[in-house]
């Protein structure tokens, strides 16, 4: 992973801001690039997540889970990022819960109330920006970062809880993805079953980053990278069945490209967490 520089990350302190804590030696920090895997030159691939949300979808199996866990590890080893995990599945984010500031499993009251105290944190930060004149939180604002991480989005827009339970969720998270980019509240967003009713287009054209392992069909791989892009010739049904952790990602702006992403077995992920545990307590 790329090294840390805290001068480059704490500014000095301006009148009124919160003075930043001193980052201990090994931290990362989010706005360092999180390292993905390899493309098919064997080129690392590293994208950033500060000011950025990320969709995430594929078949099961397809290596959904393995991207998602490759950008919470990185930000597990941050210790300017508050963790906000929400796992319909419970197991694929559970890991990470010992460094998360708040985790849910498949519980759709605590995540809709999760949800409504981001959305006031955003109606604060962006108080804090019009009084300031800025245009995004930056470090030494007094804010930290946040991520909040969704596992299996189809939980909890059409699975769970009632209908105006979930259509709350897809309001919520459709509010925090606007507006959370500035206020420095990351998205990330999963889903092992990209269509329409799960992932409509008012959210989904939100999302700067979309990642898409492989599909059943050009429509699904189309929901995760954009509408016609199959028809240009990129589509994760191209993806070889076998070709686990292989998929397309599109960052803003740019053009699918094939990537495999790092796979992290249960020993690594379990050492990230001491480390991070570690790391934030001495932040």
């Amino acid at each position: 992973m790329s090294s840390f520089n805290p001068k480059s990350v704490f500014p000095r302190r301006t009148p009124g801001a919160t003075p930043a804590l001193r980052a201990p030696k090994g931290a990362l920090s989010i706005y360092d690039p999180a390292y993905l895997g390899l493309d098919a030159r064997d080129r690392a691939v590293r994208v950033g997540l500060m000011y950025r949300n990320i969709l995430i979808g594929g078949e099961p199996g397809a290596g959904k889970s393995v991207a998602q866990g490759n950008i919470v590890a990185h930000a597990a080893l941050c210790t300017d990022v508050d963790l906000i995990l929400i796992d319909g599945k419970i197991v694929e984010l559970l890991p990470y819960a010992p460094v998360a500031k708040e985790f849910v499993g498949n519980d759709m009251t605590k995540a809709l109330r999760v949800l409504r105290g981001l959305q006031t944190d955003l109606d604060e930060r962006y108080l804090h920006l019009a009084r300031t004149g800025r245009k995004k939180i930056v470090p030494g604002d007094g804010f930290r970062a946040k991520l909040l991480c969704i596992d299996e989005l189809a939980y909890f827009t059409v699975t769970v809880g009632t209908k105006d339970q979930q259509e709350e969720f897809r309001t919520l998270v459709r509010d925090i993805v606007a507006r959370g980019r500035a206020a420095g509240i990351i998205t990330i967003a999963s889903t092992q079953r990209p269509s329409a009713d799960i992932v409509p287009t008012s959210l989904r054209d939100l999302f700067g980053y979309r990642l898409a392992f492989r599909c059943a069909t050009d429509s699904s791989s189309d929901i995760i990278l954009g509408t016609g892009w199959a028809s240009q010739g990129h589509t994760a049904v191209d993806i070889e069945p076998e070709a686990l952790g292989v998929g397309l990602l599109r960052a803003e702006g740019g053009f699918p490209r094939r990537l495999k992403t790092a796979l992290l077995e249960d020993h690594h992920v379990n050492q990230i967490v001491r480390r991070a545990a570690h790391l934030r307590r001495a932040a």
